[in-house]
C-alpha cells in the first residue's frame, strides 16, 4: 500500500511536460507545529536558476510484521542515520547539477555512506523551498524494500567509507507510540534534526499512509509540552542544611546581643557604683559631713541615736 501510495505522489508532483498546463495541487504537510514548507513539483525545481542547489536524500523503508515485547507493532522499519554533528538526517547531501542528474548525484553520495543501494526517478517523492539565507531545493526519495534487503544495507552501511566519519550509524525510526505518550516516535522526535530533515520525515509517513495524520500530529504536540522539571534531592537537602545553619545563626546573634545587653547594664552599674563610692570619699574629707556620709552608707546619724536614747529614757 505505501508503494502504491509513492507511485500516486509520484504521479501528483513528479515531472510535466513543458506546455502540460495547469499543475496539480501540492500536498501539504498539515501537522500543528511543524512550520510547512513550500513545496515545489520536480519540473518546477528543475526550472530553478544557476544560483540554487539542490540536495537529495533517500528515505530506505520495509515493511516490518515483528511485535516489541511481544504487544506493540512496528509496522515498518524507517531508515535515518547519525550525522557527524550529532544531527539525525537521511542518507544522501548535495548534488551538483553541473555535473550530474539528481539520481546520478544521489546514488554517488549513498554509495559512499551505505554502498549497496541504487535509486532512479521513478523513486522520486516529493521537493521543498527549505528555510534560511540559503536557496536550496530539498528532495526526498522514498524506496520500500524488504525487511531482509533493509537488514543488508544496514550490515554494508557499517564497511562503507563514510562510516564512523560523516556518518556514526543508522537508526530506525520508532513509528509507534507507548502508552506513556512519550516512548517512540514522540520521544524520538524530540532530537535534533539536520535542515528539513524532520520535515521529511513526518512528510513521508503522512503522504505514504504509514502513521494517521492524526497520530503525527499527536506526537509532535507531546514533545512540545513542558517537561516536569527533574527533582535534585541532593540540592533540596543542600538548601535544608543551609536553612538550618542560618537559623542558627539567627539564634546565636540574638544570644550574643542579650549577653552584651546585660554585659552593658553591668557596667552601668559599676560605673554607678565607682562614681558613688567617690563621691562618699570627698564628703567624708570635708569637715562637718560625717553625718551625711554615715547616712548615705545606711548608718544612723548621731543625733538620732541620741534622740532614740532620750525618748527611752523618758518613756
Amino acid at each position: 500500500m505505501a508503494a502504491m501510495g509513492a507511485m500516486g505522489v509520484m504521479a501528483a508532483v513528479g515531472a510535466l511536460p513543458a506546455g502540460a498546463g495547469t499543475l496539480p495541487p501540492l500536498p501539504t504537510l498539515g501537522v500543528p507545529g511543524v512550520p510547512e514548507l513550500k513545496p515545489l513539483t520536480r519540473y518546477e525545481a528543475m526550472r530553478l536558476g544557476p544560483g540554487w542547489s539542490h540536495s537529495c536524500h533517500a528515505m530506505l523503508y520495509a515493511p516490518n510484521p515483528g511485535m516489541l515485547f511481544g504487544r506493540i507493532p512496528l509496522r515498518y522499519a524507517v531508515l535515518m542515520q547519525m550525522r557527524f554533528d550529532g544531527l539525525l538526517g537521511f542518507p544522501g547531501g548535495f548534488v551538483d547539477r553541473r555535473y550530474w542528474s539528481l539520481e546520478d548525484g544521489l546514488n554517488r553520495v549513498l554509495g559512499l555512506g551505505l554502498g549497496c543501494v541504487r535509486l532512479t526517478e521513478a523513486d522520486y517523492l516529493c521537493s521543498h523551498l527549505t528555510d534560511g539565507p540559503h536557496r536550496v531545493v530539498a528532495h526526498l526519495y522514498a524506496r520500500q524494500l524488504t525487511l531482509e534487503e533493509l537488514h543488508a544495507i544496514e550490515i554494508s552501511a557499517v564497511h562503507s567509507r563514510d562510516h564512523g566519519l560523516e556518518v556514526m550509524g543508522m537508526v530506525r525510526v520508532p513509528l509507534y507510540t507507548q502508552k506513556d505518550r512519550m516512548g517512540g516516535l514522540p520521544n524520538f522526535l524530540a532530537n535534533s534534526f539536520v535542515g528539513p530533515a524532520k520535515f521529511q520525515l513526518l512528510f513521508a509517513l503522512k503522504i505514504l499512509n504509514m502513521v494517521p495524520e492524526e497520530k503525527l500530529a499527536e506526537a509532535v504536540a507531546t514533545t512540545q509540552k513542558p517537561k516536569k522539571p527533574v527533582i535534585d534531592h541532593a540540592a533540596i537537602a543542600a538548601a535544608k542544611h543551609a536553612n538550618e545553619l542560618a537559623a542558627a545563626a539567627r539564634a546565636g546573634n540574638e544570644y550574643s546581643d542579650s549577653g552584651d545587653h546585660q554585659a552593658a547594664e553591668l557596667a552601668e552599674q559599676q560605673a554607678a557604683g565607682l562614681e558613688s563610692r567617690a563621691v562618699l570619699e570627698h564628703l567624708a574629707a570635708v569637715p562637718g559631713h560625717e553625718a551625711m556620709v554615715a547616712e548615705l552608707h545606711g548608718q544612723p546619724r548621731a543625733d538620732s541615736v541620741l534622740e532614740h536614747q532620750v525618748g527611752e529614757a523618758m518613756e
